[in-house]
């Protein structure tokens, strides 16, 4: 199955880096987070890649066309620098299509600007590009496949809590109370879509508002609740949470690690 992955926000909230660098290649360790989850889904077989590509887009261009294999893979040197024999590669049986899909689009709009990428392809895959899971993807395809919807979705339960506030019209509070993250799931990404999910998007629609209550209507869309590890990087709080548990090697999302 293809994958599309969605590399075009501005991701105002990580301002530390995207300033600078669009958030999908705001690294962890050496490699940004978009091969972590290129690489992710590379050890499920599924390879064939299409980057929705928007802010700074030429900056991921530029990433992948100067790939430089030796910053990851355990390599030998020799006649000066000039021989490089690598012992492992990472991205030479990769396909990766780079399509620019406008500044300001939404995913929606993004999605139909990939749509002729997509031509004979009865199902695909598509995603943001800023979290990373250990969900195992082939239970995932496989109960998408199994279900008569058109489109499914993972969910997570929210790493946040909040107070709940309920208050009259004169703005008196009347109660108050934390919502605990277990009361309620979130939508996670990993989406497995079929072909029909294109009759479903009009011109402007932001993809998970009209088009998925759409399908909701029909009874077409479909949920994999999963309460292993997933997290979003959103914020530059979350950048140093990644660095940590990179840096003591604590690294659920790298199933491709796991024996």
């Amino acid at each position: 199955m293809k994958v599309v992955l969605f590399c075009g926000g501005l991701g105002t909230r990580l301002r530390e880096h995207s300033d600078t660098i669009p958030k999908p290649l705001v690294n962890i360790g050496v490699r940004p987070i978009v091969w972590h989850l290129m690489r992710y889904y590379a050890h499920f077989g599924h390879k064939d890649f299409v980057l929705a590509l928007g802010y700074r887009g030429d900056m991921i261009r530029e990433y992948f066309t100067k790939y430089d294999e030796t910053l990851s893979n355990d390599f030998t040197m020799s006649e000066g620098g000039r021989k490089i024999e690598l012992m492992q590669s990472d991205i030479h049986d990769w396909r990766i299509t780079f399509v620019d899909t406008g500044l300001h689009a939404n995913l929606g709009q993004r999605l139909l600007r990939v749509r002729k990428y997509l031509e004979g392809e009865n199902e695909f895959m598509a995603n943001y590009a800023d979290g990373l899971t250990d969900l195992p993807l082939n239970d995932h395809i496989e109960q998408f496949r199994r279900s008569e919807a058109i489109a499914s979705i993972m969910a997570v339960r929210t790493s946040q809590s909040f107070h709940c506030v309920q208050s009259e019209d004169d703005g008196t509070v009347t109660s108050m109370g934390r919502i605990a993250e277990t009361e309620f799931w979130i939508n996670a990404g990993f989406m497995c879509l079929r072909k029909e999910i294109f009759d479903h998007i009009e011109e402007g629609d932001e993809l998970v508002e009209k088009p998925f209550d759409r399908l909701i209507a029909k009874r077409k869309l479909h949920v994999n609740r999963y309460s292993g590890f997933w997290q979003q990087m959103d914020t530059f709080r979350d950048k140093i949470m990644y660095d940590r548990m990179e840096g003591r090697g604590d690294c659920p999302w790298m199933v491709w690690k796991k024996k």
